[in-house]
């Protein structure tokens, strides 16, 4: 159980919540008001007073199928709704899709180009960066991401996934995603929301 005393963060087991490492101390038993884990993201993002806040990461095809843009756009305006920030490819498909879901949700979107021109990004990146670097942006998506969501995907989604594993985060996938030893797949969109949230407090 998660509890919200004054402007900080506790768990059942009497720790306290540090939002600036991401991190649980111990600080023993305290009363507060019980939230759920989309709350304490909610809080984390807008109500912490930290003012950083890594991105988590959705990837995908740029080809996609109805389902898959469906489906990120979905998950595009619950992130927003969380008050997560969201970092992409910022191509089509899958892409875009995420970012319309986040434009629709007042959030922020940032999108790791591989062309050299920012105005190859789709229309909803709120951050367009051109790295000029090619598929090798696949790595600084894997990098920069606090966890990773794919939503399907080919190659290039499959190098971003083993990557992210690599560097020990969390992946999780949805719309039959390439399977990758240690990823974690979801049938929906609500199956998977609270794995992210307790990843992005560091309960998972």
């Amino acid at each position: 159980m998660l509890k919200l005393s004054g402007n900080s963060l506790y768990n059942g087991a009497g720790q306290c919540f540090d939002p600036l490492s991401l991190t649980w101390t111990q600080a023993g038993p305290v009363s507060g008001i019980p939230i759920t884990e989309a709350e304490a993201v909610r809080w984390l993002q807008k109500r912490s007073g930290t003012p950083i806040r890594p991105p988590v990461a959705v990837i995908g095809p740029r080809e996609a199928t109805e389902e898959q843009k469906f489906t990120a756009h979905q998950a595009g305006q619950a992130l927003a709704s969380l008050g997560l920030t969201v970092l992409c490819g910022g191509r089509q498909g899958v892409m875009e899709a995420i970012c319309r879901g986040v434009a629709e949700g007042n959030g922020l979107s940032i999108g790791l180009l591989p062309e050299g021109e920012w105005q190859n990004a789709n229309s909803y990146v709120s951050v367009p960066i051109a790295t000029g670097i090619g598929i090798a942006r696949n790595v600084l998506i894997a990098r920069a991401a606090l966890c990773i969501v794919a939503v399907g995907g080919g190659l290039g989604t499959l190098s971003e996934m083993a990557l992210a594993l690599q560097f020990g985060k969390t992946v999780l996938t949805l719309c039959h995603a390439p399977e990758v030893p240690g990823s974690r797949p979801f049938a929906d969109w609500e199956s998977l929301e609270p794995i992210l949230c307790r990843t992005v407090l560091q309960m998972e």
